[in-house]
């Protein structure tokens, strides 16, 4: 089946990275030792002054900073809900300035989530709110409000003004269908899961037959298709080797059954997880999806170039192995982590 889209600007672009998940390493290059000792995560705020994300001596206690790791945005968001004004100023700071980056590099949405914040939901609704309202303030597009708990969607489309357009809601399932009726009464587009009622999808087949389900619940309620963004569930490449080819599979089958009438994609990103080069994995993955159909994505704008993807040329020995791996052509990856190991995918 032809491409869907011919062109980057065909494509809808989520952006991934305000999300309380994401991390940086506290010995990697986005992290400093301030004078004083501290740590911190240095960015630009929106005057292009050279500021700082402190990382506050709470997260110090935490088993991710034990590991090494930074969770700058789940700290950005703690310190926006917080009872100093400094530390709302300094996080405010950098959730702006990560929207801003996002956008500058082509997003379409900006993906909201804030479910690892804290183990209270009224923490976690307290923490969508800011979120949006601190987002809106700044960004030309709209949000994709994401949560896996319908009531903090709920919270974070009521905080939203609509001045950048629709907003996304992420996600309708099966056990969220009363998603569909917050999109309605805020005028959101949504986007759907391709899980089951028992849980995630084992192959293409499965992946069409719930996705097949939830559009009767959508047609239900008169929303029309092109609001309607279908995650195929993208899983790891290196936990299976067909899972790229399911995913490619009901990609196709949904194309045939549906054609443009409705927009596919999904975590673009989360088909590389523990892999090495993550971003050639990345790219040779959604040039094999663009191929397959699909026409958006939630990826990081700023590391993946759909441009690049697009263009990717497929006779190269890196792309070649990629793409021999991610098509199950290549068991356990193997071939791919020792061409990684012999300095062969450069």
């Amino acid at each position: 089946m032809p491409r869907v889209i011919e062109s980057p600007e065909q494509f809808t672009a989520i952006g991934e990275n305000i999300h309380a998940t994401r991390v940086v390493l506290r010995n990697g290059r986005r992290a400093v030792t301030l004078e004083d000792g501290g740590e911190a995560v240095p960015f630009r705020d929106e005057s292009g002054k050279r500021r700082t994300l402190t990382v506050p001596d709470w997260f110090k206690q935490t088993q991710p900073y034990a590991q090494g790791q930074i969770k700058h945005v789940l700290i950005a968001m703690m310190k926006g809900i917080s009872d100093d004004p400094a530390e709302r100023g300094e996080g405010a700071a950098y959730i702006r300035a990560e929207a801003a980056r996002q956008i500058s590099n082509g997003a379409h949405y900006l993906d909201l989530n804030v479910d690892e914040v804290h183990y209270d939901v009224e923490v976690q609704k307290r923490a969508m709110r800011w979120t949006v309202r601190t987002v809106q303030e700044v960004s030309a597009v709209p949000p994709c409000v994401d949560s896996s708990l319908s009531e903090i969607i709920a919270a974070g489309l009521e905080a939203y003004d609509g001045r950048a357009g629709r907003p996304l809601l992420n996600s309708v399932a099966f056990e969220r269908l009363d998603c569909l009726d917050l999109a309605r009464s805020h005028n959101a587009r949504i986007k759907v899961m391709a899980t089951g009622p028992e849980g995630m999808p084992a192959d293409a087949d499965d992946r069409v037959k719930n996705v097949n389900g939830i559009l009767e619940h959508v047609r239900a309620k008169n929303i029309p298709l092109d609001d309607v963004f279908v995650d195929g569930i993208v899983f790891l490449i290196s936990v299976d080797s067909q899972n790229v080819n399911h995913y490619l599979d009901a990609v196709r089958m949904l194309r045939e059954t549906y054609g443009t009438d409705l927009h596919i994609g999904g975590g673009l990103s989360n088909v590389s997880f523990g892999m090495p080069k993550r971003r050639l994995i990345n790219q040779a993955f959604i040039h094999l999806a663009l191929e397959a159909g699909i026409d958006s994505g939630i990826l990081d704008p700023i590391q993946t170039k759909i441009a690049s993807a697009l263009a990717l040329d497929t006779s190269s020995e890196a792309v070649r192995l990629a793409m021999d791996m991610l098509l199950g052509r290549d068991d356990f990856c193997m071939q791919f982590i020792q061409a990684f190991r012999d300095g062969r995918l450069d």
